[in-house]
């Protein structure tokens, strides 16, 4: 998949909510999110990354996303990541990107201490965002 299609897929969706109609919080951090699938992959070294799926946090929900990554030699790496629980507000979305792009950047290490289980990842666990951070 081209990056240039995967760098549009943002702007698309942001197009696609009627210029009258609201945009609340949760809706920002999924667009913010999925928008930035080309720093992710750049931060990986990959050649495209999608943002498969993108869930804001709540109250009482973890903020959640799936990291498909597309590499020169053809590999692919999904990956998962949990945030905190709480308001998708400007300040989540962005430390929550900027945490999976360091994460990524970082050479994707997993280690036990924030690795948790998850049924709907692709390996089983995601990587808990909060406790890479604490443990940074």
């Amino acid at each position: 998949m081209p990056l240039e299609t995967v760098a549009s897929a943002g702007a698309l969706a942001l197009s696609l909510i009627a210029r009258d109609s609201p945009v609340d919080d949760a809706q920002r951090f999924v667009t913010a999110l999925r928008s930035a699938a080309p720093e992710f992959a750049a931060a990986a070294g990959a050649e495209s990354a999608v943002v498969r799926e993108a869930v804001p946090p709540a109250r009482h929900r973890r903020a959640r996303c799936r990291v498909v990554l597309r590499h020169a030699d053809g590999a692919v790496t999904d990956v998962t990541f949990v945030g905190d629980v709480g308001s998708p507000s400007a300040d989540a979305r962005a430390a929550f990107a900027l945490d999976t792009a360091r994460w990524l950047a970082g050479g994707q290490v997993r280690e036990d201490a924030w690795l948790v289980p998850d049924a709907d990842a692709h390996d089983g666990a995601a990587v808990d965002l909060s406790a890479w951070r604490a443990a940074g």
